[in-house]
């Protein structure tokens, strides 16, 4: 099934034990069932309700498909996967029913202009640190961390050529052995509070700040920042294009499932049709 129409409408609680019934046609529990694991969930009854939806929603589709007349035309992609008869029917209602424009390149340069932020190459850091490990569950331990960094930021200051003999004796980062330089890092490449505590520590070798993280405290020294720079509209506008295009489908997939879910009979699963804002 079209991953996209799945996850068309929005979770909703269901009775875990109950089959749904589109049209007279019925979605047993053991279909709901075997469903299930495409759907992780936080919660069993979660799960459950989400794997009725979709296969409701896919019962509405070959329905519809049937009342058009479409015949199964199946695709394989790169990767030699080919889909079933019931997926390309799917995909072929979706294709034939669901018509939306593509966006104009005004439409993206106010979207570009209206994110500016997202559209910027990420900021990267060179950077050595001397890692004093706490758990942060322990306080007392933390408190030891925090007085240990700050007598090795002293110790720093009036000698900064002794960072790497510091991290070596102290860091209880693999990084010591290498005098704690992590080398260069950019986002997602370490724990987020790390991450975001790196921009207000100054470049310089004399200048170490203590970072804490998950892992205890952290005497960081900034060897280079390189800021990130505003992309041009010109680089990103192909992306822009793709995402607002992938944003109209979606919400049109959304009202036309609901349109026909309104003028169905539909027991056991709720698809929110005829109460939905998005038909509106």
């Amino acid at each position: 099934m079209d991953v996209t129409t799945a996850a068309a409408l929005k979770p909703v609680v269901s009775v875990k034990t109950r089959s749904a019934i589109v049209n007279g046609v019925e979605i047993t529990r053991e279909a709901i069932g075997q469903e299930v694991q495409n759907h992780p969930a936080g919660k069993p009854g979660e799960a459950w309700a989400a794997a009725a939806r979709a296969l409701a929603i896919r019962e509405l589709l070959l329905q519809e498909a049937l009342r058009l007349g479409l015949q199964p035309a199946p695709l394989t992609d790169d990767e030699g996967r080919h889909e079933t008869d019931d997926e390309a029917l799917v995909r072929a209602v979706i294709e034939r029913e669901v018509v939306t424009p593509e966006p104009d390149e005004v439409a993206c340069r106010r979207y570009y202009e209206q994110n500016l932020r997202r559209f910027r190459s990420a900021d990267l850091f060179e950077v050595s640190h001397i890692l004093i490990a706490a758990d942060p569950r322990d306080e007392a331990a933390r408190g030891e961390a925090r007085q240990q960094s700050q007598a090795l930021i002293e110790i720093i200051a009036n000698a900064p050529d002794k960072f790497e003999a510091m991290a070596k004796l102290h860091s209880a980062c693999p990084s010591r052995e290498v005098g704690g330089n992590l080398g260069q890092i950019g986002p997602g490449q370490t724990v987020p509070e790390f991450e975001r505590a790196l921009t207000a520590v100054p470049i310089g070798d004399a200048n170490c700040a203590v970072i804490e993280s998950r892992y205890g405290c952290h005497v960081v020294r900034v060897n280079r920042h390189e800021v990130g720079r505003q992309l041009p509209f010109e680089i990103v506008a192909a992306r822009i294009a793709e995402y607002l295009a992938e944003h109209v489908r979606r919400s049109a997939i959304r009202q036309y499932i609901c349109v026909l879910a309104g003028r169905s009979a539909i027991s056991g699963v709720d698809l929110a049709a005829s109460a939905s804002a998005l038909v509106q």
